[in-house]
């Protein structure tokens, strides 16, 4: 078995992807927050028609932590360091509340769970710990370790109760380690990792139907689970795979491979037959730090990148539209 307590230290120095919060790019960290409106106007736009969701301004989003596809709305969100931005029917949309600096953004059948910290001026307290919304973040469901815990790897199966997080310093409840709940959040279990072999814990995705079965993304590969996280495996011979997500069908993962950054599509019971998906060219500087598999509609895919570059296919990565060009809403 694996020290996780050794591999949980070596997280933060030798994660397979820069952290977006304290190692973006030298280019990013100079540029100015997003140009976002007032909360003046805010307030005057919220008074004006009360709606919560609104048309995006014009800016630049940085410090992505996440991106999904909740089943109760249609668009893709992309949780940022000031909340959430939604792009939908052609266009991008923002929220005029709850401007939070969302972290573990994980999308579920009725809306998303998140962790991260509360927006300057709120009375929520800092950290949110685990927290989930079923209204397009409106509002948050304190669901666990609220003031306690800031979780930047969680995730979730999409239908079912099943969530994992990465808890990287002690609270009151859980120790450093991986730990699964069954139960939404009521109970946790460490997961044991039978047959792990990377020196870095990484990202999990876990299959939208079956929570038992979830892959990991680390320096040193991917690593598949059937049984909850008890014992793991290697799959496939791939070195560096910085992120993953499920589909009901397939497991799509982006390795790099001599400095090039790859969109694979695997069938999770023949990972040897990995078929390689045409995606725009990108900088070997610039991998693919998330990607979102859309649990309802097969081929509808997403990837982001550290740059925040972030495309879109709607048939299953035969044509991309690029949304995002290093953040920028237009």
């Amino acid at each position: 078995m694996l020290n996780k307590t050794r591999v949980i230290f070596m997280l933060a120095a030798a994660m397979l992807v820069i952290s977006a919060c304290s190692n973006e790019p030298e280019q990013q960290k100079s540029e100015p927050a997003p140009a976002q409106q007032t909360p003046e106007q805010k307030e005057a736009e919220k008074d004006s028609n009360g709606e919560f969701v609104v048309k995006a301004a014009k800016q630049r989003i940085e410090h992505v932590h996440g991106i999904g596809y909740p089943g109760n709305d249609d668009g893709l969100y992309v949780a940022s360091h000031h909340g959430l931005r939604i792009f939908k029917n052609g266009e991008w949309l923002e929220t005029t509340e709850q401007l939070h600096d969302y972290m573990g953004f994980q999308a579920v059948e009725d809306g998303f769970y998140a962790s991260g910290h509360p927006e300057e001026g709120s009375e929520l307290k800092n950290p949110l710990g685990l927290v989930k919304s079923t209204d397009q973040g409106k509002s948050l469901d304190k669901v666990a370790f609220y003031g306690e815990s800031d979780f930047h790897f969680l995730s979730a199966s999409y239908k079912d109760s099943v969530l994992y997080l990465i808890n990287e310093e002690a609270n009151s409840e859980l120790e450093r380690g991986i730990y699964v709940s069954r139960d939404n959040a009521k109970s946790w279990e460490t997961v044991e990792l039978n047959g792990f072999e990377a020196d870095t814990f990484g990202m999990i995705a876990v299959h939208p139907e079956n929570g038992e079965r979830f892959a990991m993304s680390t320096r040193e590969g991917v690593f598949l689970t059937e049984d909850y996280g008890k014992n793991i495996r290697k799959a496939g011979d791939y070195e560096l795979v910085t992120a993953a997500s499920f589909s009901k069908e397939s497991l799509y993962i982006s390795p790099v491979q001599q400095n090039k950054i790859k969109l694979l599509k695997l069938d999770p019971a023949k990972l040897e037959e990995a078929v390689e998906l045409k995606i725009p060219t990108l900088n070997h500087d610039n991998p693919i730090t998330y990607i979102a598999a859309h649990p309802e509609q097969e081929g509808r895919i997403a990837f982001i990148t550290i740059l925040n570059d972030l495309f879109e296919s709607q048939d299953g990565g035969q044509t991309w539209k690029q949304l995002l060009v290093n953040g920028r809403i237009e």
